[in-house]
């Protein structure tokens, strides 16, 4: 079953609107103490950006209403995957989305984004083998060159 207030897998690389950032970061910026729900959109509107400093920084926002707020750990947690699936760490968004997993193995939102992270450390995986095997190959062949003068 998914819960209405995840977003879907296919959401997360889905980046906002100027307008709605901006919207969402005058909500923010106007209180000088926003609620724990303000921050929190101000955070997911962060992750959402294609811009890695404000990706961290909405990482840091979910990092504050974790320890403020533990009732929302569960939030917090899954947001903070798809934050370090954004920012390419991939280690610490399966670390999190594992640990949901714990709690709720049938939870198919949760399962859908660890087949996400899977997927792309298979891919850079992949990749990276590629580049090692490039940088090989051109090694031996020059190898080669200098051991045939």
């Amino acid at each position: 079953m998914f819960e209405k207030n995840l977003p879907y897998v296919e959401e997360i690389d889905e980046p906002l609107l100027t307008e709605e950032f901006k919207l969402v970061e005058e909500e923010y910026k106007k209180s000088p103490n926003p609620t724990s729900q303000v921050k929190f959109n101000y955070a997911w509107a962060n992750i959402k950006s294609s811009k890695k400093a404000d990706q961290q920084k909405g990482i840091d926002l979910l990092y504050e209403i974790y320890k403020e707020n533990p009732a929302r750990s569960r939030e917090c947690q899954y947001y903070l995957a798809i934050g370090e699936y954004r920012l390419g760490n991939y280690k610490e968004a399966k670390q999190y989305i594992d640990t949901l997993l714990q709690f709720e193995p049938k939870n198919q939102q949760f399962i859908n984004l660890k087949n996400k992270i899977d997927s792309k450390v298979q891919d850079e995986g992949i990749l990276g083998m590629a580049i090692v095997g490039g940088i090989a190959a051109v090694a031996g062949t020059l190898l080669m060159k200098f051991l045939r003068n």
